[in-house]
């Protein structure tokens, strides 16, 4: 029986992609953050889904830059969700 292609290939993802698929998914999210600061790169990766250790592989970074910088933003988000609501 002949091996199977990368494009039949599954990989570990939960979404049952294929290791082809998987790179087009990182490749384009790369497309959509590039040129941007780090930090805004990590929050619109982290909303489109992607896991913490993707992101940083990814833009070539720790897992714990990405999880702290991560938590930082929910932070900010709930603070400043307080204050509209108070205001």
């Amino acid at each position: 029986m002949a091996k199977p292609s990368v494009v039949e290939e599954p990989n570990d993802r939960a979404e049952g992609m294929t290791t082809f698929e998987s790179r087009l998914v990182s490749l384009l999210g790369l497309l959509v953050v590039q040129e941007r600061k780090q930090s805004d790169q990590i929050g619109l990766l982290g909303r489109a889904g992607f896991p913490s250790a993707e992101i940083a592989a990814l833009l070539g970074t720790t897992r714990n830059t990405v999880s702290v910088e991560l938590s930082n933003q929910r932070k900010a988000k709930k603070a400043k969700k307080g204050k509209k609501a108070k205001g």
